[in-house]
């Protein structure tokens, strides 16, 4: 079953619950998944998972901006529909994994400290594209080489 199939079971078994909230999000992943049918790119699984990826981490900004502005209920929505979202996407990778992995990266790179960062984060990159949040592994980065 693919991304499109899901989604469209999904969004029939939601109505039938007559859960709204649930259904908002889903109409939201399957706005999205049109949008990439009709592109050049094209629905496959790689760009299925940047675009959902790019949804999740919208929703979590807007997240951040409502709790700013004491909205707290408005976060909240924003939350729930990211974590909807998030169950279409791959597991994501833990913290003691991607630095297991990006030891390995380091050592393949030749990496020895601060100046090979770029370096170390294309290879990064490419190798934990839909795996792991940048954010963390640019961090983790940083940390390992100092």
């Amino acid at each position: 079953m693919n991304i499109e199939e899901r989604i469209n079971a999904d969004i029939k078994a939601a109505m039938l619950a007559k859960n709204a909230a649930k259904l908002e999000a889903l109409r939201a992943i399957k706005s999205v998944v049109l949008l990439l049918k009709t592109s050049a790119e094209g629905l496959t699984d790689d760009s299925s998972n940047k675009a959902l990826q790019k949804e999740v981490k919208k929703r979590k900004e807007t997240a951040e901006i409502y709790v700013g502005q004491n909205r707290q209920d408005l976060a909240d929505s924003e939350l729930f529909q990211a974590a909807i979202i998030e169950e279409y996407l791959p597991k994501q990778m833990g913290e003691d994994e991607v630095k297991q992995e990006l030891a390995k990266i380091i050592a393949s790179v030749g990496a020895t400290g601060a100046a090979d960062l770029g370096k170390v984060m294309g290879a990064a990159s490419k190798f934990f594209a839909g795996k792991a949040d940048n954010k963390m592994v640019s961090s983790l980065v940083k940390q390992m080489l100092g």
